[in-house]
């Protein structure tokens, strides 16, 4: 079965390179299975046994089944991810020329490490804004071919690299897309909409604005001697997107369910669409639109908030606590921090335990060694947002925030599986 889930893992992360294109990949799952799309601008008419989902800055996500049992009696099972990746994101006016070289400005999104972006085969992908015959419309583009790369300096002519170096993301990191020659003017905003016209057929008046990624081009993989490791972009955190779904998609009529995958995370979630924003309240608000039902919904719900956590990496062991270091292929990690940057508590670390060993999946522990800080998730966000009771999971990996990369091939299969039985559990504490 986890080769079923990483190939469906691998084909998600290819159609995926941006958090609007995860958004738009997780949306044509859900209405290939049944969903329906509402929109927030209209009235919606919710049915008892209904499935639907509801999509905002076309970056976040918010599905949803309203089960046969009650909302008042069962409350709501819910699991939380973020589409977004720490990346390179191109600039409003990106466009330089020098020295015979087309590049682009670039700004970092997010706790990026720099080194791993140099020479990578990269491409581009966002979305676009255009004006065409007098309106204002919008189209996702993928330009899918290696279009860019950022060469390394020679050791020649930096002595110093293998002892370690800042990167200087202003003069360093501009991708070089084409050399031009004197006469020639790049313009990037034109190279925008010839890509319109190739990929949707549109011819754009206007190209607006964007929100543009680079990205790279090498697919993900399953590699290894025994193939005991996947590899590949962006695995924090559309992995967990991706288990969601599966476990979504495969969850029972009794109880109500959701899945709420937002954007941003990487930057503090503080948006309109991101976990530090009113997405996923206002949407929950209208399945529970009386105020004392949402309240005792709330009451009788739980999150699981699941997000990478951090493998005990061979080469450098003593980065860990060492009684609380994950191990790839081992299951999923419950994350503990005393000083909320973790939502997790006794009581729903203690339900997330008992569910993994009443459905054999094996399960683990991390807390960061006492000297060092940790990362946050949407868990503390969602938390103190809609006083859900929370607990923050999540699969562990190595390189976390690099351009790729890299987790346990058996892993996948154990988070679905639990999340599936989350999904169906008849109680919760």
């Amino acid at each position: 079965m986890h080769d079923t889930f990483n190939q469906g893992l691998i084909e998600f992360l290819r159609a995926s390179p941006t958090p609007f294109h995860a958004t738009a990949s997780l949306a044509n799952r859900l209405q290939a299975a049944g969903y329906q799309r509402l929109d927030e601008r209209d009235a919606w008419q919710l049915e008892p046994g209904g499935r639907y989902y509801v999509t905002r800055n076309d970056s976040s996500l918010v599905a949803f089944q309203i089960g046969s049992r009650t909302l008042l009696e069962g409350g709501l099972r819910l699991v939380g991810a973020h589409t977004d990746s720490p990346c390179l994101r191109v600039k409003p006016q990106p466009d330089l020329q020098r020295n015979g070289f087309w590049q682009l400005g670039v700004e970092v999104y997010g706790g990026a490490l720099l080194a791993p972006w140099f020479d990578r085969d990269l491409s581009l992908a966002g979305r676009v804004t255009y004006s065409r015959d007098g309106r204002i419309e919008s189209q996702l583009i993928d330009f899918r071919q290696p279009i860019a790369v950022i060469p390394n300096l020679a050791i020649h002519l930096n002595r110093e690299a293998n002892q370690g170096w800042a990167i200087n993301p202003q003069n360093e990191l501009p991708p070089i897309l084409a050399q031009v020659y004197s006469q020639e003017t790049p313009d990037f905003r034109a190279l925008l909409a010839e890509q319109l016209g190739r990929e949707h057929g549109l011819v754009a008046d206007v190209v607006l604005d964007y929100e543009l990624s680079f990205y790279d081009t090498q697919p993900a993989a399953v590699i290894g001697l025994n193939r005991d490791f996947i590899t590949g972009a962006r695995l924090d955190n559309l992995l967990s997107c991706f288990a969601g779904l599966q476990a979504l998609l495969a969850s029972g009529p009794e109880q109500s369910c959701v899945l709420v995958c937002t954007d941003h995370e990487e930057v503090g979630s503080s948006s309109h669409c991101g976990a530090d924003g009113p997405f996923l309240e206002q949407v929950l608000r209208r399945i529970v639109p009386e105020p004392d039902a949402f309240s005792r919904c709330i009451s009788r719900s739980l999150l699981i908030s699941a997000d990478n956590a951090h493998a005990v990496h061979p080469n450098y062991a003593d980065k860990h606590d060492g009684n609380h270091g994950p191990k790839l292929n081992a299951g999923p990690v419950i994350k503990v921090n005393n000083n909320q940057r973790y939502a997790t508590n006794s009581e729903t670390a203690g339900f997330f335990r008992h569910l993994c060993l009443e459905n054999e999946v094996p399960v683990q522990s991390f807390v960061t060694r006492s000297d060092l800080g940790c990362g946050s998730t949407i868990g503390p966000i969602t938390a103190s947002q809609l006083g859900v009771r929370t607990v923050d999971i999540g699969l562990p990996t190595f390189a976390m925030h690099s351009i790729r990369e890299l987790a346990g091939s058996q892993d996948l299969a154990h988070l679905v599986k639990v999340l599936t039985a989350f999904y169906r559990s008849s109680e919760l504490p």
